[in-house]
């Protein structure tokens, strides 16, 4: 069971990027944290990374299936006994430089099945969870995106799941209120992950020419989750913007 007053998260996608930098600045923090992701070895590293002193779980899991899922949270259920947190990050951009007509149904499922599917099922066992213990209540954070605004060119999967978190963090969000479950997203730009990797050689912009952007450091965005978290539950940043200030969002297009 958990130390008394540590409070208790959630990271999917951990094994990497932003999730990877969240679980690391929550540790930090002093939250015991459970890191999720489908490769056990990235999810050791992130545990190796928080050093000997911090209480990271490890559990291997693909956020898309959901007996998967029922097992993540009944590891933190039998480890913890309660859950404060869920950072639903796990995500994929799915083929990219695909024209629309182009996309297979395989690879739009994909893509949905992690992005939309899998946060769902993640908040879904987040919700039993928070709504049975005593005392009640936590919250979720949900991993949106400046596509969940506005798109990019041939990302139509990827900006189609992203606009649909938006409607699932207000339906998480008006369904937790007599349970005290909040539930915010943050949209981030341009963090710099390894999904982000093309933005240092050219992406492809709106009107057909190439152009590198701007990122920023993901320890940034990990901050502004930990803001997010540590807000009594009484509080909430319901939508949360942080991007490369100088990438082509203001005026995208």
């Amino acid at each position: 069971m958990n130390a008394p007053g540590k409070k208790i998260a959630v990271v999917t996608g951990a094994g990497s990027g932003i999730g990877r930098s969240v679980a690391l600045a929550l540790a930090g923090a002093g939250w015991s944290v459970a890191v999720a992701g489908r490769r056990p070895r990235p999810l050791e590293e992130t545990a190796e990374a928080a050093g000997n002193d911090a209480d990271v779980l490890c559990v291997p899991a693909d956020v898309s299936d959901p007996d998967e899922v029922n097992a993540l949270f009944g590891a933190v259920r039998a480890r913890y006994g309660r859950l404060d947190l869920l950072f639903n990050n796990a995500g994929t951009f799915g083929p990219g430089g695909v024209a629309l007509e182009d996309i297979t149904y395989e690879a739009w499922r994909s893509v949905v099945d992690v992005n939309l599917t899998g946060s769902f099922l993640c908040a879904q066992a987040a919700f039993r969870l928070m709504k049975a213990q005593d005392p009640q209540g936590g919250r979720i954070i949900n991993n949106g995106s400046i596509s969940a605004h506005v798109p990019r060119p041939n990302s139509v999967a990827y900006t189609a799941t992203k606009h649909a978190m938006t409607g699932l963090t207000k339906s998480l969000s008006l369904d937790g209120r007599p349970y005290r479950i909040a539930c915010g997203q943050i949209d981030i730009g341009n963090a710099a992950t390894e999904m982000t990797e093309r933005m240092r050689s050219g992406i492809l912009q709106a009107n057909g020419q190439l152009a590198v952007e701007p990122v920023m450091d993901a320890a940034d965005v990990a901050r502004t989750v930990v803001h997010m978290a540590e807000l009594p539950l009484e509080a909430n940043v319901q939508f949360a913007t942080v991007m490369a200030t100088a990438m082509p969002y203001i005026g995208r297009g």
